[in-house]
């Protein structure tokens, strides 16, 4: 059975330091769980005897069956799903060259995105897209977040996701390589030709958009027209909605 300290150790990782002190993530459910297994080390798994019995041999440090009783004291979910698992956060390479890799394929990059959700999703949505690399600002919401980490739907698996900040990693690319970002001011992004080789997206903070000092250092400014022209509409999109849509229109031109 679960120990109270077992219990308290695995609600701990719901705070950011305690996962930053630990280097270790909380993963719930059949199907993420699934996923991140193999990916990155496994330190404690904890599930039901059905899950259990449908996947021998898991390769963990510490695995305990449970009953749906225990589950639920130790979920951050309102609806336990059969096994949860602390893993170790994968490190970041020590002197990575950053700027070689965005002129060589595309990569997003977030300023200041808060919401867990909206997190979890873009990086959701980079996989779906071929994206494997998004760099954020040290402002953005912790990918180790539960609800992170939970929204990614496993893609955390095969995105990484690195903390620098972006005027820096900008301003190390040179004026050759493509910097994107969205504003309501920028050029039609269905009326422009698009880059089918290396580059950067950036999207913006939900409330304040691309903030000033990285807006400055953008050379390719886009905008998401609304239907029809001059119609009142909201005053903007979701910043994982319009992720998706700036992805999309790369691909689709990539693939003219």
């Amino acid at each position: 059975m679960l120990s109270k300290n077992k219990l308290k150790y695995i609600r701990s990782l719901e705070l950011k330091k305690n996962r930053r002190e630990e280097h270790a993530f909380l993963a719930e459910g059949p199907k993420l769980v699934g996923e991140l297994l193999g990916h990155f080390p496994c330190r404690y798994l904890a599930a039901t005897a059905e899950w259990m019995d449908a996947h021998p041999g898991i390769a963990a440090d510490e695995v305990m069956r449970v009953t749906d009783e225990e589950l639920a004291r130790a979920s951050l979910l309102k609806t336990p799903q059969q096994v949860l698992a602390v893993f170790g956060m994968c490190e970041e390479e020590p002197g990575a060259d950053f700027a070689s890799l965005v002129r060589g394929t595309l990569c997003l990059a977030l300023d200041g995105v808060q919401d867990p959700g909206n997190l979890g999703t873009i990086v959701r949505l980079a996989d779906w897209f071929g994206i494997e690399h998004i760099f954020c600002s040290p402002d953005t919401v912790d990918i180790y977040n539960p609800k992170a980490v939970q929204a990614t739907m496993g893609a955390i698996a095969r995105v990484r996701l690195h903390y620098v900040p972006l005027a820096m990693l900008i301003a190390t690319l040179g004026e050759d390589t493509p910097v994107y970002g969205t504003f309501l001011d920028g050029e039609n992004i269905y009326s422009r030709p698009l880059p089918t080789g290396g580059g950067l997206i950036v999207m913006g903070n939900e409330g304040k958009g691309i903030s000033s000092e990285v807006g400055a250092l953008v050379n390719r400014r886009i905008r998401i027209p609304n239907y029809p022209v001059g119609r009142a509409t909201s005053e903007s999109l979701n910043v994982a909605i319009a992720t998706a849509i700036v992805c999309a229109e790369f691909r689709r031109q990539c693939d003219r």
